[in-house]
């Protein structure tokens, strides 16, 4: 009895001091009070108004973006605003990751820290399909709604809750009707006419919770909206169907779905996921441009294959005269004597990676600078927006095709394409690309012998690892070369990088993919890993007596 009680005791410690231990650094916030303006307008679209006010626990995640859940797809993300203690911020549609509908607000640099407040106002100016038939009166319309709300693991404490629906212009107080009151609220609502002469309802309750789904309605003519601004879902086909004939082929259908698809699906993208090396963070929208990102470094914003980013590198580091290319097959370099002062630092490591001799420490140094090139342009992107940023550059990058393919002779389009080469590698069709542009004859740049060992012009010194770097011989001009040659000796680099120096890109990736992007860890409460705030949903019904089907969750 002893050891037991003595066992009970020690598991009641432990809850109580690892249970808040263990909920450092999750999402934990109160929200003081939230009010929800809803417009029913005269053309039958809605408007939606929120004022939240959130207070973030001590010890809990910053909250830097909140979900707000949408009635529908239908909503214009053109006429969405929002603002934090009054000052604008972005939302995105692309970072929600709520139930249903819905986008983020950024909140970026207003980002509410742990033991801090934070009123957020969020505007959505249009939103259609939101009005249904009257299930009671064929002569009236419906209308419902549900106000965001959150998981209950992230949000703690009562709210001051006041919904107000603001029905169409033109209707007398005694046309419309509200429908039953959720629990909590008052069963009938305050009622009067707002600043525009809007009849408008109201309800408040000073406890809610904003883990729980409040259902608000009401219905009024239809006479006062268009008559195709009411939503009716269109009818069931009707053909001739016999379920216990088809019951076999159901079954066979599932079976087949569950135990060959699924897993198939799970493995297609799982295996996408990790050659997803960029961490979550980096996906957080901010506000413009990040402008002087190398080429390499924009590589790597747009998750190009990492053999193609290591072959930039190469490029770069072979027309910096830091290295020379000795054999390609295996890769080998030299490295000259004094390195230039103006090599990027993941320049450095990858001529630090190609000391080593051996395959796998150097293929290791191989993944340690790609993480720490990963981390710097995540460092370089916080408060900027990675889709902008990301249009940017290939907006450079097709000006460099552009230069490439309007010259008018050879040189000047050999020319052209040396001093664009690492900006025309991002465009995913850069092998054929390159192959239809290059078509005729082509100068070689004055460092391609150093790239190529076979076009090699230049007398060799020694470098201070003992192999040979070249310099450019004196005199003479430009050697040229057959198009289809040049072009094939730049894309069998990127495939010959890809098998010879990395192995198996995939399995090389993956590793990198481990340290700046791991999966998240799977917890009963079933947040999603990599950062973000107040998971939420919202949804409207398509009747006055129907339930939604649309659940909360998340952060």
């Amino acid at each position: 009895m002893k050891r037991i009680l003595a066992i009970i005791f020690i598991l009641l410690f432990a809850i109580i001091i690892v249970s808040p231990v263990a909920a450092q650094g999750d999402y934990y916030f109160a929200v003081e009070s939230e009010v929800v303006n809803v417009y029913y307008n005269a053309d039958g679209t809605m408007s939606l108004d929120y004022l939240l006010v959130f207070v973030n626990q001590p010890g809990a995640h910053v909250i830097d973006y909140v979900d707000m859940g949408m009635p529908n797809y239908n909503f214009s993300m053109s006429t969405v605003t929002a603002e934090v203690n009054g000052v604008p911020v972005s939302a995105s549609e692309s970072d929600y990751a709520g139930n249903g509908s819905g986008f983020a607000v950024v909140l970026g640099g207003q980002s509410i820290q742990p033991g801090q407040r934070g009123t957020v106002h969020v505007n959505v100016g249009k939103i259609t399909d939101v009005l249904h038939p009257d299930d009671d009166d064929e002569l009236y319309a419906s209308a419902v709604f549900v106000p965001t709300y959150f998981g209950s693991q992230y949000v703690t404490g009562s709210t001051d809750l006041t919904m107000i629906f603001h029905l169409p212009p033109g209707i007398s107080p005694e046309e419309p009707r509200w429908h039953a009151a959720p629990s909590g609220f008052p069963a009938e609502p305050e009622a009067g006419h707002d600043g525009e002469g809007r009849v408008f309802y109201k309800w408040r309750n000073p406890a809610a919770s904003m883990s729980d789904r409040y259902t608000f309605g009401a219905s009024f003519p239809r006479a006062f909206v268009p008559a195709d601004a009411i939503y009716t879902p269109p009818p069931a086909p009707m053909f001739n169907f016999n379920f216990d004939d088809a019951i076999p082929f159901i079954f066979m259908c599932c079976f087949g779905f569950f135990f060959f698809g699924m897993p198939i699906m799970n493995a297609v993208n799982a295996n996408r996921r990790k050659l997803k090396y960029l961490p979550p963070r980096i996906a957080i929208e901010g506000h413009g441009i990040k402008r002087g990102l190398t080429a390499v470094e924009a590589a790597i914003l747009m998750e190009q294959p990492l053999d193609k980013v290591m072959t930039m590198i190469l490029f770069g580091v072979v027309k910096k005269d830091a290295a020379e290319v000795t054999k390609r097959d295996p890769l080998e370099l030299a490295f000259a004597k004094e390195q230039p002062a103006e090599l990027h630092q993941y320049e450095k490591d990858f001529l630090k990676a190609f000391g080593e001799k051996d395959a796998a420490p150097r293929r290791k140094l191989l993944q340690d600078m790609t993480i720490a090139l990963v981390r710097s342009v995540s460092d370089k992107m916080k408060g900027f927006s990675r889709k902008e940023t990301a249009d940017y550059y290939k907006s450079i990058m097709e000006r460099a095709w552009t230069q490439v393919e309007a010259a008018d002779t050879p040189e000047v389009k050999s020319q052209k394409f040396d001093e664009n080469l690492e900006w025309t590698m991002l465009d995913k069709d850069y092998d054929d690309r390159t192959r239809r542009t290059m078509s005729g004859p082509v100068y070689m740049p004055r460092w391609w012998g150093h790239y190529d060992p076979r076009y090699s012009t230049s007398r060799p010194i020694v470098s201070s690892g003992g192999g040979k770097v070249g310099v450019p011989a004196s005199g003479g001009g430009a050697k040229s070369l057959p198009g289809a040659d040049f072009a094939a000796s730049i894309v069998t680099g990127v495939q010959g990088f890809s098998s010879k120096v990395l192995g198996n890109v995939q399995s090389f990736t993956e590793k990198v993919t481990g340290t700046t992007n791991p999966p998240p860890k799977v917890t009963s409460s079933g947040s999603r890993g990599g950062g973000g705030g107040g998971r939420s949903c919202a949804c409207a019904c398509a009747c006055a007596g129907c339930a939604c089907a649309c659940a909360g969750g998340g952060r």
